[in-house]
């Protein structure tokens, strides 16, 4: 079920409006039901994989908490095991199983290990990793075992960051189900408002870029360097307005019900350094990786060598999580290289000749961090490791007089600027909405609303992060 359709207006509206009409004691089941039906809407069969790995930490997560020293590791690794064997079957088994095929080719030998002809379940590194994040807190006893099983498959499955995140933790959201929620004016004004900006980002700007990118990329040996630049700069504002829409939409339809999710955007294209942008993209996966993958290895307590390893460790795995292909690593590994590079320049002292303005210095910053992200974003939105390179090697090469063609007529395309500069005026802080005062926050909603009946692309098209 896809947020940007009549299917989930008229599913949200039913189960919001019965679950303040009924009894806090049976609100879990509702809730359960309904995230259970909102999953089953996509691939019905699919609900089995969630249904085995809830029950598999739900014991996990109980046996961890009452057994002994030496033994609460084991628990750990067996629900860990279970997860990730998850992944590794529906996600990443084809990819491992062509790459021994590629390399077995090489030596003349034929590969005997069939390939899988399976759809990957929608979501699922998402739901994975938020219960691989409850049996770890559960070990570092961080977080008590959750005894109602209900409430535990709850906090797994809950509807609205079941299948893009945010990817909360147990100490934020597994405490919330078991407190009883009111009606609240306040929370019902601010959970629609943001459901209707992330509407408005993703069926007005994501939905229209998207047009113009897949077009320029799925004929990219006929597209200039300067068409498939403008396609690279609206992929930025097109996985951007995609991905923060959703958590938007997310985080609005729990905060009318009560729920607090924590954010997962901050105004990341802002960001001075990649480092900064890395804490600002996906907060919950850079948290998640950062808590349970970095600080793990060492962090930043080891020697730069190993510093350097960890950092790269963490992104590689980062590019993997997001998809089983080479591009997806090459994108992380990408990332893990410009940290890097930030890392060796803080540590030299910087003289210049002359005096720098500090706005001067900032903007700089922010310019080279907005060019080496998108230029990343290149390997995420390719199809393969070849078409990137094509692709940056025609952008290299582009002219300012080369011919734009992005099947977009020039009212079009000029529309599609004027939404970006909109969004980063927005964002920028120096269009502010006060949704406290009542005046204001009807006529707000209300405009929103008919910006995107008139201007949205109505053409359901799935959510990007959704493949992940």
């Amino acid at each position: 079920m896809l947020f940007n359709s009549l299917h989930f207006i008229v599913f949200f509206i039913f189960i919001t409006s019965l679950y303040f009409f009924l009894p806090h004691r049976n609100r879990w089941f509702l809730l359960l039901m309904g995230s259970c039906y909102f999953y089953m809407a996509f691939i019905p069969i699919y609900i089995g994989i969630l249904a085995f790995t809830i029950v598999i930490d739900y014991f996990a997560g109980i046996l961890i908490e009452n057994a002994a020293a030496d033994r609460r590791k084991l628990f750990l690794v067996c629900s860990l095991a279970a997860n990730i064997g998850v992944l590794a079957v529906f996600k990443y088994y084809n990819f491992l199983n062509d790459n021994l095929s590629f390399l077995l080719t090489g030596i003349g030998r034929s590969n005997p290990i069939p390939h899988l002809s399976i759809i990957l379940p929608i979501g699922l590194s998402f739901h994975t990793f938020q219960a691989m994040s409850y049996t770890i807190e559960v070990f570092y006893g961080h977080q008590k075992a959750e005894r109602h099983f209900g409430i535990y498959a709850l906090y797994v499955m809950f509807y609205p960051q079941l299948v893009a995140g945010p990817i909360e933790r147990p100490q934020n959201l597994l405490h919330q189900f078991h407190e009883e929620h009111f009606f609240s004016y306040e929370n019902f004004k601010t959970g629609l408002l943001q459901i209707v900006f992330g509407l408005f980002k993703k069926v007005v700007i994501a939905d229209r870029l998207a047009m113009a990118v897949d077009y320029s990329y799925g004929s990219f040996d006929q597209q200039s360097g300067l068409s498939l630049a403008i396609a690279t700069l609206f992929y930025s504002f097109q996985i951007y307005c995609d991905f923060s829409g959703y958590s938007d939409i997310a985080i609005g339809s729990a905060r009318i019900m009560g729920f607090r999710l924590m954010a997962n955007f901050n105004t990341p294209y802002f960001a001075r350094s990649v480092t900064e942008f890395w804490k600002r993209w996906h907060i919950s996966l850079s948290s998640w990786f950062k808590d349970y993958v970095y600080i793990p290895l060492g962090g930043n307590r080891c020697g730069p060598l190993r510093v350097r390893v960890n950092i790269m460790t963490v992104f590689i795995l980062s590019g993997l999580w997001h998809g089983a292909n080479w591009t997806f690593v090459i994108w992380g590994a990408l990332h893990g290289v410009f940290l890097i590079i930030e890392k060796w320049c803080s540590a030299i002292r910087w003289r210049f000749p002359f005096h720098f303005n500090r706005r001067i210095i900032r903007c700089l910053q922010n310019t080279v961090t907005f060019a080496a992200v998108t230029g990343a974003w290149i390997f995420f939105r390719a199809e393969t490791f070849d078409k990137a390179l094509a692709i940056v090697g025609r952008i290299v090469r582009f002219s300012p007089f080369d011919r734009i063609d992005l099947r977009l007529n020039p009212a079009e395309l000029l529309f599609s600027f004027l939404l970006i500069l909109l969004l980063v005026v927005k964002e920028s802080g120096v269009i502010r909405i006060r949704i406290r005062e009542n005046r204001m926050y009807i006529p707000v909603t209300v405009g929103i609303l008919v910006l995107c009946y008139f201007f949205g692309v109505f053409n359901q098209k799935q959510f990007i992060y959704f493949q992940f």
